[in-house]
């Protein structure tokens, strides 16, 4: 077997975006992937013996990928809107349920539910205006993030004065508090900057706006899609593209180093191997390629904080909010306890070293939009999966030495106080509509950031492999974001700059840096 021109090692969908750049442009690429199933956390699985429902297990909605490369790659793959945006429940004083609902095909109901909740349309009118502002950024930023990084004046005459001010330059929760009086839609804008981010509103970091940022910009929209077939037919598509490029993927290969000059030494079919290649492509954490390099790695080591739910229902539960039904709050997200003040009090909480007492989450059904995940039988008995996604879950709580009785202990603990806090907005136990499994138990599951590190190679379970970047630099010698000390080893996956999420950029870039290294010698 002759030694390609290009090896990537991991063969998740950045990996595999770059590989089929390459070899469409005539390169020879091997791709050699740890698991048996290429995907990395764009995979869908069976979860639960005997259901057939095929869950979007890790990732599972789709935003940053860009048009661009679907049509590059000529990728057989669908990506549906969602009619409601969002919805977040509200209880008001006497004790009654109403809530947001954002219904992006009618804008008049969208303000009624401003007003019922805020009691004017003040805040509704504010948020238009700030949804039009991020508009604009997003049409203005989002192309920049597949070419060469622009320098921090070249992406700040892009954006107005006010947003850069709001988005680049101070904590996010001033323009929030700044724009808004209700709590509830404050908490709700906010939860864009901490997905997956431990932060506060205020933190001076700006790790929480950077966030922010990319979950708003996805494709000059920020609209956040649904993949017809589940987060496995992105990845499915994308092996395609690649193989019929010519790759060879070759999955079950661990590799075990990587040298500076290029060599790849890895195990497969229990056989010590060795490949040589005039790039290597790294689509792993920075940690993990520091560690196949031999090297120690300077960064702080990364910190998720989220909990990860996946769940089968026998029916969708019903709302405490008489007003909405169930059909239009899971469609969309939903909310679940994220007002501003509830947030502070869970990052508090959390950064304390203790489960929130009432964790904040959200949840989105995926069936409802493409029922294709599911089977004819599940379909015909009116099935449906929900995905939650839990805040302020950093992995300090889950780690063996926490204090909790170790990480079964802890994920046990916080997925009870998850439910209960998903319970508070519903008229019936979400345990009463679990549909069972073949074994009789109830078709749950729950993936801590210690269970993403684990099961994922995502250093602290951090699903971006460390804090977002801003998508500008002034370094003429790494124009793409994706280099490292040595010139032959590329950085291809999240840890890229401008990496991050299920977007394909990092594997983009990463093969334009190739491509314009080889064109330049």
């Amino acid at each position: 077997m002759s030694d390609p021109d290009v090896v990537v090692v991991g063969g998740g969908h950045n990996g595999l975006v770059a590989a089929a750049y390459l070899a469409r442009a005539g390169l020879s690429v091997r791709v050699l992937e740890r698991k048996g199933e290429v995907g990395g956390a764009a995979v869908s699985y069976r979860a639960f013996p005997g259901v057939d429902v095929r869950l979007s297990r890790y990732s599972y909605l789709v935003s940053l990928l860009p048009q661009r490369i679907v049509d590059d790659l000529g990728l057989w793959l669908s990506l549906r809107a969602r009619r409601f945006g969002w919805y977040t429940p509200v209880r008001r004083d006497d004790g009654t349920s109403t809530g947001l609902l954002v219904d992006n095909a009618d804008p008049a109901r969208t303000k009624a539910s401003f007003t019922a909740v805020t009691g004017s349309d003040a805040d509704f009118t504010a948020w238009q205006e700030f949804s039009s502002r991020l508009e604009r950024l997003a049409k203005r930023v989002f192309p920049t993030l597949t070419t060469p990084l622009p320098s921090r004046d070249e992406l700040r005459m892009l954006v107005d004065d006010r947003t850069w001010r709001e988005v680049f330059t101070e904590p996010l929760g001033h323009a929030l508090e700044s724009a808004f009086a209700d709590d509830a839609v404050r908490g709700t804008l906010l939860t864009d900057g901490l997905i997956g981010t431990f932060a506060a509103a205020d933190d001076p970091s700006l790790r929480q706006n950077r966030c922010f940022l990319y979950h708003v910009i996805g494709n000059g929209t920020g609209e956040w899609r649904v993949p017809v077939g589940g987060m496995g037919a992105v990845t499915a598509a994308l092996r395609d593209a690649a193989e019929r490029a010519g790759v060879e993927v070759v999955t079950s290969a661990d590799v075990t180093g990587i040298d500076p000059d290029g060599e790849v030494r890895y195990v497969h079919d229990d056989v010590e191997r060795t490949v040589r290649a005039g790039h290597v492509l790294a689509n792993v954490a920075p940690s993990r390629l520091a560690a196949l390099l031999g090297e120690s790695h300077e960064e702080p080591e990364p910190e998720g904080a989220q909990l990860k739910v996946n769940m089968a229902l026998r029916r969708l539960p019903r709302l405490a909010d008489p007003d909405v039904t169930a059909e239009a709050a899971f469609s969309g997200t939903l909310h679940v306890n994220e007002g501003y003040r509830q947030l502070a009090t869970a990052y508090a909480e959390a950064s304390a070293g203790r489960i929130p007492s009432l964790p904040p989450c959200e949840v989105y059904c995926h069936s409802l939009t493409d029922p294709s995940i599911l089977g004819p039988a599940e379909r015909a008995a009116g099935v449906h999966t929900l995905t939650l996604f839990g805040l302020h879950m950093p992995a300090r709580l889950f780690r063996s030495d926490n204090g909790i009785g170790g990480n079964d202990a802890a994920r046990d603990a916080a997925l009870a106080a998850t439910l209960t806090s998903l319970n508070h907005v519903l008229d019936e136990p979400i345990e009463d509509c679990l549909l069972t499994d073949a074994d009789g138990k109830p078709c749950l599951e729950a993936k801590t950031p210690v269970d993403l590190e684990r099961e994922l190679g995502l250093p602290g379970g951090h699903i971006f492999h460390g804090d977002l970047a801003w998508p500008y630099a002034d370094d003429p010698a790494d124009p793409w974001g994706v280099a490292t000390r040595h010139p032959r080893i590329l950085r291809c996956g999240a840890g890229a700059m401008r990496g991050g999420g299920v977007s394909g950029i990092g594997g983009h870039n990463a093969a334009m840096a190739v491509l314009t290294s080889r064109d330049a010698s």
